[in-house]
């Protein structure tokens, strides 16, 4: 198992699947990221991970700082963070437009939290597994002007589709979603009129007799 993938900014791979079938080259900035490619459950389809965490700071840094720049533009007062891969990302994109603080939202409840500033939560990666997504009421003061979302990657759509219900519950409608990766197209399904950005996307992969294909 490769363990050089997200680590660094290649210049001198091809886009798409490589020989080894294990990984996938995306385009991003002047190069490319090398990302593992995980079949999903249905055997059939698979998908190029990203994993924040597992990142290299160089990487992150990066990521942050081209998310950073499309969100320039839509100048959000708030910065709401989805767990639990999208926090360290939205720390530093929320660093680098200057902002002091932000809103992130959690898959833990704390003893103070209200069940009802809480959804139900799943994703592409980590489906049917019962998680529900909290606003900590204190942080609901927060939830005002224009108010961007951050996570790691949109993909199915499901979880930030719980976030927009969540967000709802209080009224609140983000002006701007950003993501490190948008994965596919599904997602679009469940973000409406709010704009999207994000610092590279992915195909969704098919498996075929001669390996991983992009369609």
């Amino acid at each position: 198992m490769r363990t050089d993938v997200w680590q660094s900014v290649h210049t001198n791979l091809n886009a798409g699947v490589q020989g080894d079938q294990e990984t996938y080259a995306v385009p991003f900035g002047a190069g490319t990221l090398l990302l593992p490619i995980r079949q999903l459950s249905d055997g059939v389809r698979g998908v190029a991970s990203l994993i924040l965490n597992q990142a290299s700071f160089a990487v992150l840094d990066a990521l942050a700082d081209e998310l950073a720049e499309q969100l320039k533009p839509h100048a959000p007062d708030v910065i709401v963070a989805v767990p639990t891969l999208g926090l360290p990302l939205a720390e530093a994109v929320a660093r680098r437009l200057g902002h002091a603080r932000l809103v992130p939202l959690s898959n833990s409840r704390k003893f103070w939290y209200d069940d009802a500033l809480s959804v139900d939560m799943s994703s592409i990666t980590s489906p049917g597994q019962g998680k529900r997504l909290y606003l900590d009421p204190r942080m609901v003061p927060l939830l005002s002007g224009r108010v961007a979302v951050i996570d790691d990657v949109l993909s199915s759509g499901s979880s930030i589709a719980s976030v927009l219900r969540l967000l709802c519950q209080q009224q609140i409608a983000p002006t701007v979603i950003g993501a490190a990766m948008l994965q596919g197209d599904a997602w679009t399904n469940h973000v409406g009129d709010v704009s999207v950005v994000g610092a590279f996307g992915t195909p969704i992969l098919k498996k075929t007799d001669a390996g991983w294909a992009a369609p």
